[in-house]
């Protein structure tokens, strides 16, 4: 069973408030001690409260003044470099989660426009969207164009690197200069590398094809390229 989220704020009830303070206490003690123990670091505790009459201290009285002293030692910069208080600790949470929020908002508005995109790609109109959707629309397209243009690229060098490699390979063997044919394994390789160029850049690769050679894209078609399914 998950434990209740407490509320931090001032506890009015006096009995409540009084219970609160001794368990937690006593945990905060505790943390104290296994931090020091785990990490081997000098740490000390000071408690202070109207319910008792003196201080309580851990570890013990010397182990807190060693600790103190130490820390006395250090500059003034090096004293309050880390130092908060719940003020300082609540705003740098604030802040931490605004900058989450941020990044969420982000990573859904890219997911949204990329939505768009590919709904385009089906025949379905731009015409709901307003000139900072189309602006971040253009964009992405832009950077997916780029991809594509880098995968082309990196396809066509691979494409080049196989057929080099797949070409006629001379073999010495006693002065005699023996042909090989590339493998069927390479030159599938090489087609399938050269199908991919060909679909992504038909105007360069194929030429123009005609009406029933197109890829299908549109609602009326019901062998669209993209399934209606992926697209709501």
């Amino acid at each position: 069973m998950a434990r209740k989220k407490v509320k931090l704020a001032y506890i009015t009830n006096d009995s409540a408030r009084k219970a609160t303070f001794k368990k937690r206490k006593k945990g905060l003690t505790k943390k104290v001690s296994e931090l020091s123990t785990l990490c081997g670091i000098d740490a000390c505790a000071i408690l202070y409260s109207p319910y008792d009459s003196q201080f309580e201290v851990w570890p013990s009285p010397l182990g807190v003044q060693l600790v103190v002293a130490c820390f006395k030692k250090l500059p003034k910069m090096e004293q309050s470099k880390k130092m908060v208080n719940q003020e300082s600790f609540l705003r740098q949470r604030i802040a931490k989660g605004n900058e989450q929020l941020k990044k969420l908002g982000m990573d859904n508005r890219e997911k949204e426009i990329t939505r768009v995109m590919f709904q385009s790609l089906t025949g379905k109109g731009l015409q709901t969207l307003n000139i900072i959707d189309l602006n971040d629309l253009g964009w992405m397209i832009d950077q997916n164009l780029k991809k594509i243009n880098k995968r082309i690229e990196s396809l066509n060098k691979q494409a080049q690197s196989l057929a080099t490699a797949a070409g006629q390979l001379i073999i010495k063997n006693g002065g005699k200069v023996l042909e090989e044919k590339p493998t069927f394994d390479t030159m599938e390789a090489i087609q399938r590398q050269q199908w991919f160029v060909d679909l992504v850049n038909p105007n360069e690769q194929m030429g123009f094809a005609r009406d029933d050679m197109m890829l299908p894209f549109g609602d009326a078609n019901q062998n669209a390229f993209w399934p209606d399914g992926f697209f709501p």
